[in-house]
């Protein structure tokens, strides 16, 4: 089956031509790949390590958005949604292994459009979640340097940038390496929780938790349930991106199930472990609003060896996220440099360290600009909403998939249970949680869809005649069903 009998099963734009191809190749006729070196423990590390900061930010302004009771139930519905995500990433992914995750995903089941979209949605998500991690690493290290009596000594400012710039470097030197730091940091952080929880003794109700005295139910009715659902998804937001290493690990049919699912079932542990400690031990009113809650939660149980442990695994956490955050960002700006649906310019691959060194230093100067201008919540509200736009056409891929190339048609790494049911599930939260974010950030919902629909028209009346269709097009499937 040739690449232009492939293409039939994917709406084609008009007018498509050829642009200079990207910079990939050290010597002529020889084309630099991305490495295969990563395994399914690198894998979990990347999903982990990106959301695994989840728990130790930003889940709390779902408390103040409805109360604890609000923020539990948003906590585990979010848990659902995610793990419908996680099951049909898996499936997806596992046989659509490429470079991009959702962006190939889309590219070849979809359309060229919906495909330019959620590579949008995708480097949006991260670089945003990038920034909320640069400023909470700051924020820490201040509030840690004044506790211990050294206040204004630095600017909050110069951290967030040291962050992301040495974060950045460390992408650009090796995937490798980068994601070896992942698993090592991320398994400190989630370790600091578990310990936070066991000094806690839950065993012993009253002995530090404080729930009866400090527990309410919902302070502002069923209502605060859906408003929470918006900051839920904070929880989990990002564990789609062990997508982004598809075309770097070894064997893709494995390593993305395996590394995908445990890293979601990490995730429910320490997501309702978080709640439960910091639930009981700070009044719902100071949760809903606190900047780095589990951190405080290690200063409250008054034992200054846990403050500490917590401080450390709170930046581990934020920088774990970060790191993860630039890998994904890139990796999906390079593949649609690649494809030419943004500059080939892009799709270019470090001679020697084998990266998208290119896509990785473009949002260095992006990052820093919305960390210093920027409050946190509102650059969570824009990681969410970008996340969540793609979750929607993630849904819509699957029907699409399954229709199109019914199972036994083509090699499948993993085949998700139950379809259609976590499909359903999928879009029914999402649409809950698109009312949540309208009712909390209804300007930013508004002022985000209007930049991806200036996008898009850029992108058809613009762009597209850069691209080659054929050339998009990597897997040799046979005709989709039904062409």
């Amino acid at each position: 089956m040739s690449k232009g009998q492939t293409i039939g099963s994917t709406a084609i734009l008009p007018g498509a031509a050829a642009e200079a191809p990207p910079e990939v190749a050290a010597t002529p006729g020889k084309r630099i790949a991305l490495l295969r070196v990563l395994g399914p423990g690198h894998v979990w590390a990347l999903g982990v390590g990106i959301v695994l900061v989840g728990e130790y930010m930003g889940w709390n302004f779902a408390v103040g958005k409805g109360g604890p009771v609000a923020a539990l139930t948003a906590c585990w519905l979010a848990g659902i949604l995610y793990t419908c995500v996680a099951m049909i990433d898996s499936e997806i992914t596992s046989t659509v292994a490429a470079a991009g995750g959702q962006y190939a995903q889309a590219k070849h089941i979809i359309g060229p459009l919906a495909a330019f979209n959620v590579g949008l949605y995708l480097v949006m998500a991260y670089t945003m979640l990038e920034v909320s991690n640069a400023i909470v690493t700051g924020d820490l290290i201040e509030a840690f340097l004044a506790n211990h009596g050294i206040p204004g000594s630095v600017d909050k400012r110069a951290f967030m940038v040291l962050t992301i710039v040495a974060l950045a470097f460390l992408n650009y030197r090796g995937v490798l390496a980068s994601l070896t730091l992942n698993l090592l940091i991320t398994a400190a952080a989630f370790v600091a929780i578990v310990v936070l929880f066991l000094a806690t003794q839950p065993w012993a109700p009253g002995a530090v938790l404080q729930h009866q005295s400090l527990f309410v139910e919902l302070p502002y009715g069923s209502l605060g349930i859906l408003a929470a659902m918006h900051f839920g998804l904070w929880f989990y937001l990002g564990i789609e991106g062990t997508t982004q290493a598809a075309e770097e690990v070894r064997s893709p049919a494995r390593a993305l199930p395996l590394g995908t699912m445990t890293g979601m079932m990490t995730l429910l542990i320490a997501a309702t472990a978080t709640w439960y400690v910091c639930s009981g031990l700070m009044p719902w009113e100071y949760l809903g609003q606190a900047v780095t809650p589990l951190y405080d939660a290690g200063r409250l149980t008054g034992n200054p060896y846990l403050e500490v442990f917590l401080f450390f695994g709170t930046l581990f956490a934020t920088v774990a996220s970060a790191n993860g955050c630039i890998n994904d960002a890139s990796r999906a700006w390079f593949a649609m440099g690649r494809d030419r649906y943004m500059p080939a310019w892009f799709g270019a691959v470090h001679p020697t360290y084998r990266t998208p060194y290119r896509s990785i230093v473009f949002f260095v100067p992006i990052a820093i600009l919305f960390a210093i201008s920027t409050p946190l919540d509102q650059t969570i509200a824009f990681s969410i909403l970008s996340g969540l736009l793609g979750y929607t056409l993630m849904a819509l891929s699957i029907i699409l998939f399954r229709r199109k190339w019914p199972l036994g048609t083509i090699a499948r790494g993993y085949v998700h249970p139950m379809h259609p049911l976590p499909c359903a599930l999928l879009l029914i939260l999402c649409i809950v949680t698109y009312v949540a974010v309208f009712l909390g950030y209804g300007t930013q919902l508004v002022a985000m869809m209007t930049f991806y629909i200036t996008a898009s028209a850029w992108f058809v009346l613009h762009r597209y005649k850069y691209v080659r269709r054929g050339d998009q097009f990597t897997m040799h499937w046979p005709r989709p069903k039904g062409y």
